[in-house]
């Protein structure tokens, strides 16, 4: 079992900047891939980028390329996505992901799942 709690949502002025957190906890995160995933209104859950905890590898959504940023910290658990040139299009709640094996962009191969962080940004 898996534990995922993020953290650092609220609101934002476009093209301002946030970085979201996600501590984990539970059995041997480090042989999990994290990813991050966000859910507007009325929309299905979208992929933003996701991060091995062993390979290090990483990568982002075609539509936040350039401009959000995961990263992670393995003494501490946990994992960023740091965000900048925010827009308005970007406002959804954002959730915190595990699986075992390579980085994915399918929402449905992701057992674990955070509670989810709400970013707001305004025009």
């Amino acid at each position: 079992q898996v534990q995922l709690v993020e953290s650092g949502g609220g609101l934002v002025q476009a093209g301002g900047s946030l970085r979201l957190s996600c501590a984990a906890s539970g059995r041997t995160v480090s042989a999990y891939t994290m990813g991050w995933f966000r859910q507007a209104p009325g929309k299905e859950r979208e992929f933003v980028a996701a991060i091995r905890w062993s390979g290090g590898s990483a990568y982002g959504a075609d539509s936040v390329k350039g401009r959000f940023t995961i990263s992670r910290d393995n003494a501490k658990n946990t994992v960023y996505l740091q965000m900048n040139s925010l827009k308005p299009e970007d406002t959804a709640v954002y959730y915190c992901a595990a699986r075992l094996g390579a980085t994915s962009t399918a929402a449905a191969e992701y057992r674990y799942w955070g509670q989810g962080t709400q970013v707001t940004v305004s025009s």
